[in-house]
């Protein structure tokens, strides 16, 4: 076994990943395709195949992974808590639980009377968001039918995505995978980001008579589209939506799943003001990188008020909070905040970006993102070919779009490793063919 990468080639399949994935295939239904290879075990940012193979991890989980792999203390603090007790139900709490709000609220900067809902992932954090702008909706004028009036909207951006089920899927935009579970949840639409006068005639259309609309209830959007390439959000575009929520009694949700708990290089993007103008959420939503790689989401909803929408049996989740997760989500936000790496995320982002940029490759167009969540821009469409191409010499990155490639390590990443990465990628053969 390899005891980290070296950029040589090897074989695309070895005899036991081979193995393993004709087993996979006979008993997991096929919606990721097939996998790459299968994996072992882990240590800080390299992971090994079942073949003994290394890779340099420049995907971390899509972002999950925020302290690598086996880290000491997430290790520690997930084998202590599940000696103890590792799931009760939603009629008890637990002191992780209890904790674990009370920091997110502190880091998000969120005002006092804030309060956070745990769920599993980041679709379910979208979920929470969703039903909580509903019921924020019908509190706006013109929106009771019970009155004559009309059911309120969600606005959503072309090109954003914000998860896989049904209601999630209706603010997220692709349509090849919304159209096969059409007709989805009604009175979403969307609007390109940052056209400003589409926004403004979106908010507008709110009105009585045989045209008009019921009113905006919130506006859902990602400061950076991770799965449309990484593709940060214009700051005075958000500036703009934030005063036409403002004017309209409408709630401004941040998805951060992707760019939060120090991905960007800040707790939460919107605390960049290259990314939000400045700008505070109503809601936030988290998941990927909160418990290091143990399924955890959620959201935070901003005051009091907001809070206050959720009662007894209006949201819920049998496993949402349980201590196991909420303990690996402390000792993954301890490490962030005790060992500098929000510092660590923007020097080596900076460093990543450059490396890429002087290697000079003509297959790379430019490098685009913020701290530890960028994409290469290639100039023809042969992400996946790059992609396999980097694999089979030891680095993992993810063909986001036909033409780009994303790298998000985790964030304890070193300087060392980020050479290493751009020294591999700076290899990758420009004459790749069209995927």
């Amino acid at each position: 076994m390899t005891s980290e990468t070296t950029g040589e080639t090897r074989e695309t399949l070895g005899p036991n990943d081979a193995k393993w994935l004709g087993e996979y295939s006979r008993v997991h239904m096929n919606v990721f395709g097939t996998p790459l290879r299968v994996m072992d075990h882990g240590e800080g940012a390299r992971i090994w195949d079942v073949d003994g193979n290394a890779y340099l991890d420049f995907l971390a989980g899509i972002a999950v992974n925020s302290l690598g792999y086996a880290h000491p203390k997430w290790v520690a603090a997930v084998s202590e808590q599940a000696a103890k007790v590792a799931h009760t139900s939603n009629y008890f709490a637990s002191e992780p639980q209890i904790e674990l709000a009370a920091r997110l609220v502190r880091l998000a900067g969120a005002p006092e009377g804030s309060h956070v809902y745990f769920g599993n992932s980041g679709a379910e954090g979208n979920e929470a968001a969703l039903k909580l702008a509903k019921l924020h909706g019908r509190t706006l004028k013109g929106a009771a039918p019970a009155m004559g009036g009309k059911p309120a909207r969600i606005i959503a951006m072309t090109h954003g995505f914000h998860g896989r089920t049904l209601g999630a899927l209706s603010a997220t935009w692709k349509p090849a995978i919304r159209t096969p579970f059409e007709p989805l949840l009604p009175c979403v639409e969307f609007v390109d980001p940052g056209d400003t006068m589409g926004l403004y005639e979106k908010f507008s259309q709110t009105g009585p008579g045989r045209y008009g609309k019921g009113p905006v209830a919130a506006v859902i959007m990602e400061l950076i589209q991770g799965e449309a390439g990484v593709r940060p959000m214009d700051p005075g575009f958000v500036r703009a939506v934030r005063s036409m929520c403002d004017a309209h009694g409408a709630l401004l949700i941040f998805d951060e799943v992707q760019t939060g708990i120090g991905r960007t290089g800040t707790w939460f993007a919107f605390q960049r003001k290259d990314l939000s103008g400045g700008v505070t959420p109503d809601i936030v939503t988290f998941a990927k990188g909160v418990a290091g790689g143990f399924p955890m989401g959620g959201m935070i909803a901003f005051g009091a008020e907001l809070s206050a929408l959720f009662s007894p049996g209006t949201h819920g989740s049998t496993f949402a909070g349980n201590p196991l997760a909420a303990s690996a989500a402390l000792a993954t936000l301890d490490v962030i905040e005790h060992d500098g790496l929000l510092a660590n995320v923007e020097e080596r982002g900076r460093q990543l970006r450059e490396g890429i940029t002087a290697a000079g490759n003509p297959l790379f167009e430019y490098v685009r993102g913020r701290g530890l969540l960028n994409a290469i821009q290639l100039t023809h469409p042969c992400a996946h070919a790059a992609m396999q191409w980097a694999l089979e010499h030891g680095l993992i990155v993810n063909a986001v779009a036909p033409d780009a490639l994303r790298l998000a390590p985790p964030l304890i990443v070193g300087e060392r490793e980020v050479d290493e990465a751009a020294a591999i990628l700076a290899g990758v053969p420009a004459d790749l063919p069209d995927d």
